[in-house]
């Protein structure tokens, strides 16, 4: 099927193209960007697309599925089906399923289950840096690496420095990302929110920022005697943004991302307890959010990733800190993040849009897609004025534990690749 998109604002971060044009689409290829096309083939489909935004394929570096294992919560299936909807063609999936992704079998029967060349989005799985069940011992890195997992990344804090060390001297040859999440343990004890002022007013255990800024710190001690390229994940304190900036102005192959949910809000959010605000690292003060921000439009913070931890409505229909902590975001990051920093004129829909896709790509080691004459296309058009509620009706997702549920939103992805996400 040809199609023929009419007058969209197209987005290209790689170019650096914002400019309202007619984009020809034939088998899958762009074939032509115009202020005006005038010929097509006969059997076009064409569309009126004066308001919308055209930009390229959006990419979640980490992101959790229910399958296998916890199926109530996210399948496959119901995960990419929510990627689609909120414009990604690309997910990578963290290892903390049940059987982990920690051995090869693990990961062919995922890849079965979903095979690569199955329709956008593309689902990625990351291998686990250590057994998951045990902790403590390394996985068989490179049987993993063979069977084609897009890097290697726990999803939880690893204490043991000794045994951090020894995997990047293991994994310094092979270029796979490696993602780690900087948090001490021992400092966090028992917090469910970020200390601070507001911890204190809301009556709620305060987790230090020193938990995130002492384990960073250590990290970049690493990677500085060892060399291997690394990816922070997670970032959510302002001196979390400091320490990475200076370790990239020493030259440290180190990359980084906070999370979307991290760059909106902050404690003042917690005024309402709602259990799906206890997410992890827990939202910052309201400091730590500027810099986030700052960090993201500088590029000190490479990619902005979507976390998306779906639970049931039964795990989170507790007190704030007995609830698990996570949140689903994969259909209202692009909506949200536009309206608070877009359309305020914070951001440029160019900033935005690189870090919700060329980055993260470039941070997984791939390709970015990008919206030119003869590239595939990989492509997201999104209607930002168009309203929507969040709703059980409305979501792709299986579970429906994020704050804004039963608000309106203002943005909705029309169409992801070559496939309706509606």
């Amino acid at each position: 099927m040809n199609e023929l998109l009419q007058q969209v604002r197209v987005l290209d971060p790689l170019s650096g193209t914002d400019r309202v044009a007619d984009v020809l689409i034939a088998e899958g290829v762009i074939q032509a960007i115009e202020d005006k096309i005038y010929h097509w083939p006969h059997d076009t489909s064409i569309r009126d697309c004066w308001g919308l935004i055209l930009g390229p394929g959006l990419v979640d570096l980490y992101s959790h599925s229910g399958e296998p294992g916890f199926e109530e919560r996210e399948t496959l299936i119901s995960l990419s089906q929510a990627a689609a909807s909120g414009g990604f063609t690309r997910l990578a999936i963290l290892p903390d399923t049940a059987p982990a992704i920690d051995n090869p079998a693990t990961l062919a029967r995922l890849q079965k289950l979903y095979p690569p060349l199955s329709p956008a989005p593309i689902l990625h799985f990351w291998g686990a840096l250590t057994l998951l069940s045990k902790g403590e011992e390394m996985t068989e890195l490179a049987e993993l690496a063979s069977a084609g997992v897009v890097g290697f990344a726990d999803g939880q804090p690893l204490s043991n420095l000794a045994l951090v060390r020894r995997l990047l001297e293991y994994l310094h040859p092979w270029g796979k990302p490696v993602a780690l999440w900087c948090c001490d343990r021992q400092l966090t004890g028992n917090g469910v929110m970020r200390e601070g002022s507001h911890s204190i007013v809301y009556g709620l255990p305060g987790n230090p920022a020193i938990s995130e800024t002492s384990a960073i710190a250590a990290l970049l001690e690493m990677v500085e005697a060892i060399g291997t390229s690394i990816h922070i994940m997670r970032v959510s304190t302002s001196r979390g943004v400091e320490l990475i900036q200076q370790a990239k102005q020493r030259g440290l192959p180190v990359t980084a991302s906070t999370t979307w949910m991290h760059l909106l809000l902050d404690t003042e959010a917690v005024i309402s307890y709602n259990s799906s605000l206890n997410i992890e690292p827990p939202l910052g003060n309201p400091s730590d959010r500027v810099a986030l921000r700052r960090g993201v439009k500088e590029g000190i913070l490479d990619a902005i990733a979507i976390d998306h931890t779906p639970y049931s409505y039964e795990e989170k229909t507790v007190a704030f800190g007995e609830a698990p902590p996570g949140a689903i975001g994969l259909e209202l990051a692009l909506p949200l993040l536009w309206e608070n920093l877009v359309e305020t004129g914070e951001w440029s829909a160019i900033e935005l849009w690189r870090a919700l896709s060329t980055r993260p790509a470039e941070c997984l080691k791939q390709i970015p897609a990008s919206v030119a004459p003869n590239q595939p296309a990989e492509i997201t058009l999104f209607a930002p004025q168009q309203t929507w509620t969040v709703e059980k009706q409305t979501l792709k997702s299986l579970s429906t534990n994020t704050p804004w549920l039963g608000q309106q939103l203002k943005g909705r992805v029309l169409q992801t690749g070559r496939q309706p996400s509606n």
